[in-house]
């Protein structure tokens, strides 16, 4: 995979007028529902589109890397095939945030401004985002807020995974992430220690909704989480002021 991502660099500069949404699917319905709100943004003049979706990947880091190789956009946004943009300028709010500071390197919707001590992404309180979640009790959708203090965005230690947006390319590990679980946690960790700065922008509306029914499917979230504490015990419990190199 690293010399896929050697010849991905070796094809040219990166395009830095366009966009590819890349989302993995195993979901036709809830994959067509995704697309259509994704069609219905707003581009930025002199922009353009890329859509590209896999299926059968062998897990979520192993579908990232075919998709961020394949593509030459220098802003890429992973998305899950169940996430719903409802902000029609979302391309121009997240180029705005990559424009105001070139060390930005990921946006997420939902963050968190330090490392559980568990491993557990949401298990601490400094949570950060406004996202409309969809849940199994009364009322069935719901928004939650957090960061609203001020405009703009908030610094993060860690992104929750069903929406990442980079402006760089850094390789998803496949090695030790061979599921669907702790992608989002490992990635956000690859950026801070590459310099990079990651974050989570002030939404005074949600500007997506995650129709993920409420419900989690924990099977190997363990197991991973346990590779997680021992790859990254130097960092758990850290604010992300103290992650950055």
């Amino acid at each position: 995979m690293r010399d896929a991502l050697t010849r991905h660099r070796n094809r040219g500069t990166m395009d830095e007028h366009k966009f590819c949404f890349i989302l993995c699917t195993n979901n036709d319905i809830l994959l067509s529902e995704a697309i259509h709100y994704i069609s219905h943004l707003n581009v930025p003049a002199g922009y353009t589109t890329e859509l590209l979706t896999v299926t059968d990947a062998a897990s979520m880091t192993a579908g990232y890397n075919e998709a961020m190789t394949a593509s030459d956009a220098k802003y890429k946004i992973y998305m899950h095939q169940d996430v719903f943009i409802l902000n029609r300028n979302f391309l121009s709010d997240i180029l705005a945030i990559f424009r105001s500071d070139a060390s930005i390197g990921l946006i997420g919707m939902t963050g968190y401004e330090s490392v559980s001590p568990d491993g557990v992404m949401w298990h601490v309180q400094s949570r950060l985002g406004t996202p409309y979640k969809r849940k199994t009790s009364y009322p069935p959708l719901s928004d939650y807020r957090y960061s609203l203090s001020e405009d703009g965005y908030r610094h993060a230690a860690l992104v929750d995974g069903f929406m990442m947006i980079t402006s760089t390319d850094y390789l998803w590990d496949t090695e030790d992430l061979t599921g669907w679980d702790f992608y989002d946690a490992w990635q956000s960790l690859t950026f801070l220690l590459h310099g990079c700065k990651v974050v989570v922008p002030t939404q005074r509306h949600p500007w997506c909704m995650h129709d993920d029914g409420g419900v989690l499917n924990l099977t190997n979230y363990n197991r991973y989480r346990q590779k997680f504490l021992r790859t990254y015990h130097a960092f758990l419990g850290k604010h992300y002021s103290e992650i950055m190199p």
